[in-house]
């Protein structure tokens, strides 16, 4: 498919973005009950129509809320999954040069989802800040995050094979939430599946191979997209983490490539592309003609330079050599802020890039 009505669009971007001050020392008032939940909900809320606004102004046709009002781009809304439960373990993930916020989650009972999740009601409010405008995008973690090791229960779930049952049901629901609250663009984040090209993949705990581990994550994705409605917009961003600029592990698409690229049946990936850590663009040959748009992360969210735009020509070029240009979309390798702390570079570098972005799509694509 070329670019869709509700996306991917041929200059996109994944979806975080920098806290203002604003919400940082909100959020610090919060916390030392200077301020109540209700007035930080608002704060956020009024930073959110700025950020929509500015969106719009750089050129972008599908805007997200920033996640302002998440700490991290996982966990808050796994942990109001049914079944799972938020908790400070005893350390953070580790990244190249540094260890993360201990912050995680963990299986307590059998997953559902929960008709009232609050973040289907914080889309719904976006979605009215958004006003038909542009086309409201919304994130959540990919199904595919729950394998990660340390989550499961054994105790509860014994065979990962009803665990992945679950989740899949567990999504559909969260899918058909969505599209009833009126989202028409929706994107599973997923640094799990990315880690499976690892040579140490960083998150099993399972006796499953390589392979069977790439299987059991198609059949979860592709579990979910049954109930997908045709008018709802469903895309897969891969990322090898992406912490205050830094990342986890590198690896390219090879290893998935033959099965998730080939048979996942999103209406787009999202993948990173910014460095060698991701290797060439030789596994996107096995993604079918007139298949997923693929967006090409050419450009980075971990620092504000700007990319030369004669070498992303050329990289434009050289992934045609293995997809349609038609399917190429442009946007950054991963957001500007995929914890609260966000990536080092300022909030004026952000959307000179994101401008930038759109701009390049005019001319190169």
């Amino acid at each position: 498919m070329a670019a869709g009505v509700n996306g991917p669009f041929k200059a996109d971007h994944v979806g975080s973005l920098l806290r203002p001050e604003r919400i940082h020392q909100a959020r610090k008032d919060k916390s030392e009950g200077k301020i109540s939940a209700d007035e930080l909900y608002e704060i956020e809320t009024e930073e959110i129509k700025k950020i929509v606004d500015k969106q719009i102004e750089v050129g972008l046709k599908a805007v997200t809320d920033g996640e302002f009002r998440r700490r991290f781009w996982h966990t808050d809304f796994l942990e109001h999954i049914t079944g799972i439960e938020g908790y400070v373990p005893d350390q953070g993930y580790l990244f190249v040069g540094e260890e993360t916020e201990r912050y995680n989650v963990r299986n307590i009972g059998k997953i559902g989802f929960d008709k009232n999740h609050p973040h289907v009601r914080d889309f719904k409010l976006f979605n009215e800040i958004v006003g038909g405008r542009a086309v409201a995008k919304q994130t959540i973690p990919s199904p595919n995050q729950l394998f990660n090791a340390g989550i499961r229960n054994y105790d509860i779930y014994p065979d990962v094979e009803d665990y992945a049952d679950d989740i899949v049901k567990a999504y559909q629901d969260a899918v058909t939430a969505f599209y009833d609250a009126g989202c028409r663009y929706l994107q599973f984040d997923d640094v799990y599946i990315a880690g499976l090209n690892a040579d140490e993949i960083p998150f099993n705990d399972t006796d499953y191979s390589v392979d069977e581990l790439i299987e059991l994550a198609l059949r979860v994705i592709n579990g979910v997209l049954e109930v997908k409605p045709d008018d709802l917009v469903i895309t897969t961003h891969l990322c090898r983490g992406n912490y205050r600029s830094k990342w986890a592990f590198e690896g390219s698409y090879a290893k998935i490539a033959p099965v998730l690229f080939a048979k996942e049946k999103v209406d787009g990936f999202f993948l990173e592309y910014d460095d060698d850590r991701s290797g060439d663009f030789k596994p996107l040959k096995e993604i079918p003609d007139g298949g997923p748009q693929v967006v090409l992360g050419l450009f980075t969210s971990k620092h504000g330079e700007l990319e030369d735009k004669e070498e992303i020509k050329a990289r434009i070029e050289e992934a045609a050599e293995f997809i349609p240009k038609e399917q190429i979309s442009l946007s950054p390798q991963c957001g500007f802020a995929s914890t609260h702390h966000g990536n080092i570079l300022t909030e004026e570098a952000q959307w000179n890039k994101l401008r930038y972005i759109v701009e390049l799509s005019e001319t190169l694509l």
